[in-house]
């Protein structure tokens, strides 16, 4: 058993650094010497700056030492997913076509965390270009998870889940298009967030899907998740789809129960493929909640079993657009002795791309040609928006929404990798969020009995985080 509770919360961190009990930079030290221990067997992390984080460490221990007011997260070691830029470190999104590309900006919620004092350590292994569910289609080899190192971590964001259930770091940030953020803290133990979309800018994020994909921190529970978000979230000129509205202190409410409030539970939810120990656990937390005083309503959520095909034409559509901009010419890998433009791009794709992340363009490509778009991806927009209205009506009668995150616990590896449909439905109850625009969160609610996480999922209104947040941490408690 590898997995470990994280050394410190970030709340006791800020109180140690503050009354000098101990230092930024030994709490780094400790973090370094476990990724040099650990990460060998787990594969978290593609790249590790030890003097950049030693650098920011010993910043945080001069601000301690004079005496004054500490930024929220000085001298908190986090760990980057390897799809958002900061400047100084490699960005290769887990694929071969970026090897070796190191950006000149950082992305705006990278730039937030230092700006709050935060300390990386390094970028975080992913499926390439976040196109998975098991970060098995890293270009760079797969993460294994901590509390079984035969299993996978989850997808896309395995790295960022994997550290974080080490104990490598004390916090990270993730990306989450389909579920990437949920279902990973669920197969790890961890808590993950996925913010409204708009909450958080997705400027310097290397794009998979434009309008799905959404930027979010995982941590060892829901006060540094919600401390984490406070953070990174806000308005950001650089990105036209992030949101005006204010950011809350997601903290103040963590404590007042779950008493009087009306929490759904879909029934689609729990239907055929649901693996009895998921179920179990997470009826379990649901029956938790009501003796803490929730009430518990049932609700239908009728237009679900639409949501896979309608996600994965939409985002392949997406992906496939994106994608574009690999091509050999401005950055990047170029594939050599190519004696024309176009073969260069032929080359160039071939050898960078992986096999994953070619089926999806391919997808992507096909559902967007002419005589195929109002048949494939118009009417997935139209199903997007019926998803859209099932939870605007359910947020009607209920303050969140409670599912499993997962149908199943963490699979082995090598499981799935020849079965791509089997691979998709493993984001049977995340993908809804993402179509629909919504917050959601996942907590651990229990274990199987071979010990691997079970999360259960926390659904919320459009830019209602504290909620989701309070309802966690409901769970966390109880």
């Amino acid at each position: 058993m590898t997995a470990t509770a994280a050394p410190h919360s970030i709340a006791s961190l800020h109180s140690a650094f503050a009354s000098r009990e101990t230092s930024a930079t030994a709490v780094v030290e400790t973090c370094l010497a476990r990724i040099a221990a650990e990460d060998p067997r787990i594969h978290a992390f593609l790249s590790v700056n030890r003097e950049f984080a030693v650098a920011q460490a010993a910043h945080a221990d001069a601000l301690a030492a004079a005496g004054g007011p500490l930024p929220p997260l000085a001298g908190v070691p986090f760990g980057i997913k390897d799809v958002l830029t900061l400047e100084g470190f490699p960005a290769t999104a887990g694929s071969r076509i970026l090897e070796g590309y190191n950006p000149p900006y950082t992305a705006t919620a990278v730039r937030k965390l230092a700006d709050a004092g935060a300390v990386f350590l390094g970028k975080l292994n992913c499926d390439e270009f976040a196109m998975g569910s098991s970060n098995e289609n890293s270009a760079y080899g797969p993460v294994h998870n901590p509390h079984a190192l035969d299993r996978v971590p989850g997808g896309s964001s395995g790295g960022s889940a994997a550290a974080v259930a080490a104990g490598m770091a004390v916090a990270t940030l993730g990306t989450d298009t389909g579920g990437s953020i949920r279902q990973p803290a669920s197969f790890c133990g961890v808590v993950g967030v996925l913010p409204t979309y708009g909450r958080v800018s997705r400027y310097g994020l290397i794009a998979f899907a434009s309008s799905l994909d959404r930027v979010g921190p995982f941590a060892a529970n829901v006060r540094d998740a919600a401390t984490v978000l406070g953070v990174i979230a806000g308005h950001d000129p650089m990105d036209a789809t992030s949101s005006p509205l204010p950011v809350p202190d997601y903290t103040a409410d963590l404590d007042r129960g779950v008493r009087s409030m009306k929490l759904g539970v879909p029934a689609e939810y729990f239907a055929e493929g649901l693996d009895p120990e998921v179920r179990a656990s997470v009826e379990g937390a649901i029956e938790k909640l009501r003796v803490a005083g929730a009430e518990i309503v049932p609700i239908s959520l009728p237009h679900t079993r639409y949501a896979i095909p309608a996600y994965y034409v939409i985002a392949t559509a997406e992906a496939s657009s994106n994608l574009a901009r690999f091509d050999g010419v401005r950055y990047g890998l170029r594939a050599p002795q190519s004696d024309t433009l176009a073969a260069m791009y032929r080359r160039t794709r071939d050898l960078g791309f992986g096999a994953e992340v070619k089926r999806r363009i391919l997808l992507g490509t096909y559902v967007l040609s002419h005589g195929y778009y109002d048949a494939y991806y118009r009417k997935a927009q139209q199903v997007r928006r019926l998803l859209t209205d099932d939870f605007l009506a359910a947020f009607r009668q209920v303050d969140a929404i409670l599912t499993p995150t997962a149908p199943t616990p963490a699979f082995r590896i090598g499981e799935k990798s020849d079965d791509p449909v089997a691979m998709y439905l493993a984001d049977i109850y995340t993908v809804t969020a993402n179509l629909a625009g919504i917050c959601g969160l996942s907590v651990p609610c229990g274990k199987s009995r071979d010990g691997l996480p079970i999360g259960l999922q926390i659904l919320g209104r459009h830019f209602d985080e504290s909620t989701i947040f309070r309802v966690g941490q409901a769970v966390e408690s109880l």
